[in-house]
């Protein structure tokens, strides 16, 4: 595995020379290219220079050790020292996801329980912004349709990111979150104190960096607009500010009527649908691809039951990775870091597996 090292030692320093080209910069969505490529190379060569270190001070002690006893006792030290060293850069070679450093699209959807479910989808809503926060990441409310009772029926978010490192990208830790989420409790609106089960369902989209990224032929968009209706101002029912986007060849359908701006709510339809068609091909591809590079326990079954949340019991568990904790009210806070370590590591494991058995 660790063959491939030197070509990639060799394409950082080339990479390093081209952020050097001024005119790499003058193209922003090449120089973010270039930048993330630079960050995801940069970690495996100080891995494997850290490797090169612990294997050269390996030798030095073993060798020491046998013209003087006393440095005997560091040989096994410095044997775990490289034993890690060798794991973090075996990880760090496993084939990356290519979206991994992307910014990502979320929907929130009300699924089984009807107004439960539409209020476990506002505090879902509320953990990933909070979560969001504190990984010094940036969200916006891209569109929302409300429930009576306060919660969502659907709601969307964008999520942005400020690292250009893909192991620190918005995608590389919330691609394991689509799926369906079941909560477990008494709804407020429970009269005997009965628990009920509710499940809401949760979809995470890549989001294209450039429009021109992902071809679109406008001639296979079919654009409806319509007057808002619900939340929205003064111009709620009073102008077509709504927009309804059809991709013809995929049925792929966005709605948004957030804005009062008929063409904020375009800007952001065709957002949605470039990220959801993004998705589309990647499935495709991952479908192709060896079982190295697929993900593991992120399916591609949106109808997958991913995790409960017990209120009762404040528990939390995640069913792919055997996940469980007694912090229920902390993770809907916005304490979701052990939770997706998990499913990263979990990935990473099955991963590393499936190269081994290739090799």
């Amino acid at each position: 595995m660790f063959e491939s090292v030197q070509t990639l030692i060799d394409e950082h320093r080339r990479v390093q020379e081209e952020l050097s080209d001024p005119a790499v910069h003058a193209d922003a969505a090449r120089a973010k290219r270039v930048n993330r490529r630079y960050a995801e190379l940069s970690r495996i060569v100080s891995a494997h220079e850290a490797w090169v270190a612990a294997s050269d001070d390996l030798d030095a002690a073993r060798e020491l050790a046998r013209e003087d006893e006393a440095f005997a006792s560091e040989v096994p030290v410095l044997e775990g020292e490289l034993q890690q060293a060798q794991e973090k850069l075996r990880r760090l070679l496993i084939p990356r996801d290519p979206d991994d450093a992307r910014d990502v699209i979320m929907e929130i959807k009300a699924g089984e329980g009807g107004a439960e479910s539409a209020l476990f989808a506002a505090d879902l809503l509320r953990m990933y912004v909070q979560y969001a926060a504190s990984m010094g990441w940036k969200t916006e409310l891209l569109e929302r349709n409300e429930s009576d009772l306060g919660g969502y029926k659907d709601v969307q978010v964008a999520i942005k990111g400020t690292s250009t490192d893909p192991a620190q990208g918005v995608w590389a830790h919330l691609k394991y979150e689509g799926g369906v989420h079941r909560v477990q409790r008494v709804p407020a609106t429970e009269s005997q104190g009965r628990i009920h089960t509710s499940t809401t369902g949760v979809l995470v989209f890549p989001e294209v960096d450039e429009p021109d990224e992902i071809e679109i032929n406008q001639n296979d968009l079919k654009i409806d607009v319509f007057r808002s209706s619900g939340p929205g101002g003064q111009s709620v029912n009073t102008t077509d500010s709504a927009v309804r986007i059809t991709h013809v060849p995929t049925g792929i359908v966005v709605s948004m009527q957030n804005e009062k701006s008929q063409l904020q709510n375009r800007e952001a339809a065709m957002r949605v649908l470039r990220a959801r068609l993004l998705a589309k091909q990647q499935e495709e591809l991952d479908a192709a691809a060896s079982d190295a590079r697929r993900s593991q326990i992120r399916g591609m079954d949106r109808s997958e039951r991913i995790r409960t949340y017990n209120f009762p019991e404040n528990r939390i568990a995640d069913h792919r990775t055997g996940f469980k904790a007694y912090n229920l009210d902390q993770v809907m806070d916005g304490a979701l870091g052990p939770i997706i370590e998990s499913a990263i590591a979990a990935d990473e494991e099955a991963r590393l597996a499936a190269v081994g058995s290739e090799s």
